[in-house]
């Protein structure tokens, strides 16, 4: 027997409130850095050890496997339990653990089979065969999206309303399909595991009965994250007058685009009036400084449940905030404050870049690595390790070298032109045989519609060659990137994934845009640009356990902390993103995603902006994010921008201030090639030094000093 006493030692007030609440419905508003685990941890034990409850007869709901397990293991600190005792674990694992019991009952051979991604993405292009659908234009993503969507929603191909639309019925024709080759071969994908189980319980009434018995508490974590079968899913498993105990923060709910609803914790109260509500308001992470600008910034949402956050702690730093003059000013002072960071003592591993889009971290990764720091990109791949990107630089390594049998395979059938595996081995075979790259054996290649898709790829490739031979680079990459369909290929996806791979590619054609091209190569700046590109792909990726900074989107950061967080690209349309800044509902996720980004830090927080950034081949000037003004000032310090810094005379830097190469900003300059330009910025010494020139023809370009012979105007 638990001491009940150590049990509730160490527990705020609120926190023991919720752990001694008596039976019934509770909604703990447990605000971020507020102990929301451990007061799950303890209610558990709190039922068994107090209250006298079986451990057969909780079933605790969390979002992660890592939560399950971290869950599981401090209760055995409470409570002495065999393994397995406890059903504690996700929507789909429990699910998945209930249909192992009854798959009988469920319609399901005993030795079904789960579908990963990639393995439903498989079986829905067999589909889409089947269903003689041109992937070009039904790309498997997209389907895959929409069936996923559907089941969320709890809903089957037949409860799905066909309406006029030819396109959406053609969607529902998949799904039909999809769902009756599951069927037959004995496959559930992740959605399936839950609906298939809310379907069992819902059509076998004393099963139902028998579950809602044994499990009278049901505890859930991240209540704001469920979406509208995972509601139902535990409505139904609660009944009517259930032990529910909820734990949440609708300030969090950053998942719309999964769906996931913030409205359900309000939805809560209306289906069990008689709730109690407990709040979660003391933080034990942040500084009182980071928590009143939080508190002030989201409090700027309306339909919000209502919270403070408050500390006993220091009041700590002011928010630094630091106005950058271009994405590469900004990125530069992002690493030289995490070197500085890094001097003083703090780990860089306890430090976090956070960014609204994927395709920001390119410039940052760009100068970590010529800073020599090591770095994580935590849940995501480092820039040039994305699909997309690789698929862009394979197609641009093919119009410089026909005979690159990688390059080839990898696009050669991306996007989908019909072209498949048995093909790719028949050409193999051929390649091997005759001893032959891929390209010579593909030339051979005659006979039915599987040739001409390939001729028609050898066209592609030949014709993207002509079309940029004699473009600038960026335009290079800009070009293939359009013609080879790979920009509309991710559009057609209609996520937000998709969206994301289209910002990547976009940022490959800006990093093509201002690479600094040697002109003393001795090859062509594509060329080298490629190289460019293979060569960093593994740069500076710390290794596993090294002290390395930790880059991240801000979606990825929920549930994280760190001593030091950089919020970078605080400007209108990149945060908040361009697509909510017309829509309310969107909107308000924007700042709740802020609110989650600023509430990771612990002791420092800094927040950056650009005057200008290059969006897709053009600098623009950009407008500071409105978070920043939601912000009370008195929380904020401006940074004062370094003298070595790259910014315009107008803003900061004084005309005495010397570039390398004896040039200032703001000078008017000439370049053989280029024409006329102002400089922009410099960086580096000596023969490394380079110039940022923005040319009135040939756009902005960095440029090493000692080889571009710039002239004075």
């Amino acid at each position: 027997m638990t001491d009940v006493t150590a049990l509730l030692d160490g527990l705020n007030g609120a926190q023991r409130e919720a752990v001694c609440a008596p039976s019934g419905a509770v909604l703990v508003l447990a605000g971020a850095g507020s102990g929301k685990t451990r007061v799950l941890v303890h209610r558990a034990a709190w039922l068994m050890t107090v209250d006298g409850v079986s451990p057969y007869g909780i079933l605790a709901v969390t979002f992660t496997n890592k939560a399950a397990g971290e869950m599981r293991a401090r209760l055995q600190r409470w409570v002495n339990l065999p393994a397995g005792t406890l059903w504690i674990g996700t929507f789909h694992g429990l699910s998945h653990r209930l249909l192992r019991q009854h798959a009988r009952e469920a319609g399901l051979p005993e030795g079904f089979q789960i579908l990963d991604s990639d393995d439903q993405r498989r079986l829905i292009k067999r589909v889409l065969r089947n269903l003689e659908l041109d992937e070009t234009r039904w790309p498997p993503r997209q389907c895959q999206a929409f069936i996923n969507a559907q089941k969320e929603e709890g809903l089957r191909a037949r409860d799905v309303a066909s309406g006029n639309d030819p396109a959406h019925g053609q969607m529902l024709r998949v799904y039909q399909a999809y769902e009756e080759a599951c069927e037959r071969a004995g496959l559930l994908d992740f959605a399936e595991l839950l609906l298939r189980s809310f379907e069992l319980l819902q059509r076998n009434p004393t099963l139902l009965a028998h579950y809602r018995q044994r499990f009278g508490h049901l505890l859930v974590d991240e209540f704001q994250d469920t979406n509208t079968l995972q509601y139902r899913w535990l409505r139904q498993l609660a009944g009517a007058h259930g032990q529910l105990f909820v734990v949440g923060d609708d300030d969090q709910s950053i998942y719309g685009w999964r769906g996931a609803r913030a409205d359900h914790l309000q939805r809560f109260l209306n289906d069990y009036p008689q709730a109690q509500i407990v709040r979660l308001e003391q933080n034990y992470r942040s500084t009182a400084t980071i928590l009143e600008a939080a508190n002030a910034l989201i409090a700027r949402n309306s339909d919000r449940l209502g919270k403070t956050l408050w500390t006993e702690g220091a009041r700590g730093e002011p928010i630094r905030c630091y106005r950058a003059f271009n994405e590469r000013d900004e990125a530069d002072f992002v690493v030289e404050t995490l070197k500085s960071r890094a001097a003083a003592g703090t780990p860089r591993r306890e430090m976090a870049v956070l960014y609204r889009s994927n395709a920001q971290s390119r410039v940052l990764e760009e100068a970590l690595i010529q800073a020599r720091m090591p770095y994580r990109v935590y849940g995501g791949l480092r820039f040039f390790e994305r699909a997309e990107i690789k698929d862009a630089l394979a197609y641009l390594r093919l119009t410089q070298n026909r005979d690159d049998d990688a390059a080839f395979e990898r696009v050669v059938n991306t996007p989908p032109r019909g072209i498949g595996v048995r093909t790719l081995e028949s050409l193999r075979h051929e390649a091997r045989t005759a001893g032959l790259t891929l390209w010579q054996a593909a030339r051979r290649f005659s006979g039915g519609r599987t040739a001409a898709a390939l001729g028609g790829f050898l066209q592609q490739i030949d014709a993207l060659t002509r079309a940029i031979d004699g473009l600038p680079l960026g335009d290079q990459v800009a070009e293939v990137i359009q013609r080879s369909g790979l920009m509309a290929h991710h559009g057609a996806e209609k996520s937000e994934q998709g969206q994301g791979r289209q910002e990547n590619l976009q940022e490959l054609v800006r990093a093509a845009s201002g690479f600094a091209v040697d002109p003393d190569a001795g090859v062509a700046p594509l060329i080298e640009f490629l190289t460019h590109a293979a060569l960093e792909a593994g740069e500076m990726q710390a290794a596993s356990g090294e002290d390395g900074v930790q880059l991240m989107t801000l979606h990825a950061a929920k549930g994280l902390e760190f001593k030091v967080v950089f919020i970078t690209g605080l400007e209108e349309g990149l945060f908040p993103h361009q697509r909510a800044l017309e829509d309310a509902t969107g909107l308000a996720e924007e700042r709740r995603l802020c609110y989650v980004g600023m509430t990771r830090a612990m002791q420092t927080l800094y927040l950056s902006h650009a005057e200008k950034r290059r969006l897709y081949q053009s600098e623009q000037y950009a407008i500071p994010s409105r978070f920043l003004d939601e912000i009370p000032p008195e929380c904020i310090e401006a940074i004062r921008p370094r003298v070595e810094v790259s910014r315009p005379i107008s803003f900061s830097a004084p005309a005495s201030v010397a570039a390398a190469g004896g040039f200032r900003l703001g000078q008017s300059v000439r370049h053989a090639r280029f024409g006329e330009g102002v400089v922009l910025a410099f960086e580096g010494a000596g023969e490394a030094a380079r110039v940022h020139v923005n040319f009135r023809d040939a756009g902005a370009k960095w440029l090493i000093t000692s080889f571009a012979k710039l002239e004075a105007v």
